[in-house]
């Protein structure tokens, strides 16, 4: 992992892990001049190490224990996080990504396709990120289009054809807002698949892998079963956006974040998620592969429960389970 991306709060793990691999360099540097037949210095580092990697992994556990929903903001966002191809090429086998709406053009922030977990064959599709500043703005900062929901759709549509569960990665700040989008029709392109979805003949698990922000992750998000990643997020608006509103500050993004309760444990509480896929140590952007495990488990399990349940009551316990989702007070309250 580098350090060009730390933390405030991740300071502290990064001094330690530096001292480990200064540590592991001189022990390497050591063992080279021995193989060249120089005098051994006679210095034993393991020891030291493992004192230190105890005590990292004992520091970054407290840490992330105690998280303040914006600290677990930022670790949703962190830019060496999987993202959904990384997702896609750990989880899945015979993945073939296919394009476009068929109505205007394809979208690269919203990617998906055909492939197989284990023996069963899925449609898998989520929004994309880039790593760096020219793919970023290929894919539009994961910010999906009309067309991007439209070619979600059309995927969608072609798994209740052939029958084959649906699996979402949702990932984004929120649907693009710009011009082009309005004219295109996002506000009907992202009402269209909450519609379609509800009503979708096969199973759809939901995984927010990172941030989940607005109709821009619902629009992918209606299913019958909604993980989330420990340190992901799922609100209604970036917290961003809430305190430019709200206080007219975007300044006030932390307090805006708590109020808007957008941790996972707060989502489990309030009924918006179904459960919790935990993460390696100090986060997924630690080690993706292991995320990735932790997803493919969390994902055969919910499909083995879905594809068991009658058709007709798997589509009428998704609708009711959205139905019931917020807390409705009458006048009498």
């Amino acid at each position: 992992m580098s350090y060009r991306n730390t933390r405030d709060f991740d300071k502290p793990i990064e001094e330690i892990e530096r001292k480990i691999n200064e540590l592991r360099e001189r022990s390497q540097d050591s063992k080279q001049e021995n193989q060249k037949g120089q005098e051994d210095n006679g210095e034993d580092y393991s020891a030291e190490i493992e004192k230190l990697e105890a005590r990292a992994a004992k520091l970054t556990a407290d840490i992330y224990a105690n998280l303040t929903p914006w600290q677990v903001t930022l670790v949703a966002r962190h830019p060496e996080r999987p993202y959904t191809l990384d997702h896609i090429e750990n989880i899945t086998t015979d993945f073939i990504e296919l394009h476009g709406d068929r109505l205007f053009k394809d979208d690269p922030a919203i990617v998906g396709g055909m492939g197989r977990i284990g023996d069963r064959s899925i449609i898998i599709l989520g929004q994309q990120k880039g790593r760096n500043t020219k793919e970023r703005f290929y894919r539009n900062y994961g910010m999906p289009h009309p067309e991007g929901y439209r070619k979600a759709l059309r995927l969608m549509q072609m798994a209740e054809r052939f029958n084959m569960p649906i699996v979402t990665f949702i990932d984004t700040p929120g649907a693009a807002p710009d011009i082009e989008a309005e004219e295109r029709g996002q506000s009907e392109a992202i009402a269209r698949n909450l519609l379609e979805m509800s009503q979708l003949r096969v199973p759809i698990v939901t995984v927010v892998i990172g941030e989940g922000g607005s109709g821009g992750a619902l629009a992918i998000g209606v299913a019958d079963k909604v993980m989330i990643f420990e340190f992901s997020t799922y609100s209604v608006i970036s917290p961003e956006g809430c305190a430019a509103i709200l206080w007219k500050d975007g300044a006030k993004a932390e307090t805006a974040a708590k109020a808007l309760k957008v941790n996972a444990d707060e989502l489990i509480r309030l009924g918006v998620v179904d459960s919790i896929i935990k993460e390696p140590l100090g986060g997924a952007h630690r080690d993706p592969k292991a995320s990735s495990k932790n997803l493919k488990e969390a994902i055969i399990t919910a499909l083995d429960e879905l594809t068991a349940i009658d058709t007709d009551k798997l589509v009428e316990a998704r609708y009711n389970k959205f139905r019931k989702i917020g807390v409705f007070a009458g006048d009498e309250a």
